[in-house]
């Protein structure tokens, strides 16, 4: 995508509207990740408005956070108990943060925000410089295989149609440089929102072998937050690594 820069994804305008359609499974989430974490602490890369990293800290876990968004973490401000998470403002593939953590984390495809492999390794090396001996880092993210199903690697899906708005997902797929740009167009009687995004995909194998590179190995693996078995057929995967 031309002149994309990943700010333009998580500016005032992604902040707004970030929040207002949930995954369903945060509750399941959270209570994966304190269970990780043994007391904490844990570091949220791409913290973003905290609707991970609050209910977290909610439960006893200092949470601090990596976010590149100064727009997103004004949200995460706004909440119950956002002043008392520390955030560092950079991109958290520097993982520009003093100290250790019992428990690293990476939700949501995240990761696959880093356009480059070498950024994606560089995260991991840097991760693993910051966690305690005993200390785990988590990454959530899809199985990239559905993407290979795309209609000559361009497409247009509806995802929501109602009375008052009509949201389009418009992708193109290269599978050489394994991205993916979409646009999320929403047209309403207001005019027409672009939500443009680019990530960069990674199928499970690749990640572990980035995890070796950054002298770490994969301790667990599952299909989602309630440890659910990691098969063939499983659309996502939940990889804990450990050293």
């Amino acid at each position: 995508m031309e002149a994309y820069e990943p700010m333009t994804s998580f500016g005032a305008d992604a902040a707004e509207v970030y929040d207002d359609e949930l995954r369903g499974d945060e509750t399941e989430t959270v209570a994966c990740l304190e269970q990780l974490a043994r007391g904490g602490p844990a570091l949220e890369l791409a913290i973003g408005t905290g609707r991970i990293a609050l209910p977290l800290a909610a439960r006893g876990i200092r949470v601090d956070g990596i976010d590149l968004s100064a727009d997103m973490v004004a949200k995460l401000r706004a909440k119950p108990g956002g002043d008392a998470v520390q955030v560092t403002m950079g991109d958290f593939a520097d993982v520009a943060v003093a100290g250790s953590y019992r428990l690293i984390y990476i939700v949501f495809n995240t990761l696959y925000n880093l356009l480059s492999q070498a950024e994606q390794v560089r995260c991991f090396e840097n991760v693993a410089a910051h966690l305690d001996d005993d200390g785990v880092f988590l990454v959530e993210a899809s199985v990239p295989s559905d993407l290979y199903r795309l209609r000559n690697d361009q497409y247009v899906d509806a995802e929501a149609i109602d009375v008052a708005s009509v949201t389009f997902d418009v992708g193109r797929h290269d599978p050489v440089t394994q991205t993916l740009d979409e646009t999320h167009v929403v047209l309403s009687p207001a005019g027409v929102r672009l939500y443009p995004i680019v990530t960069r995909y990674v199928w499970p194998s690749e990640l572990d072998l980035m995890a070796r590179i950054a002298g770490l190995r994969l301790v667990e693996r599952w299909a989602g937050w309630n440890r659910e078995q990691f098969t063939s057929t499983s659309s996502r995967h939940v990889s804990v690594y450990g050293r």
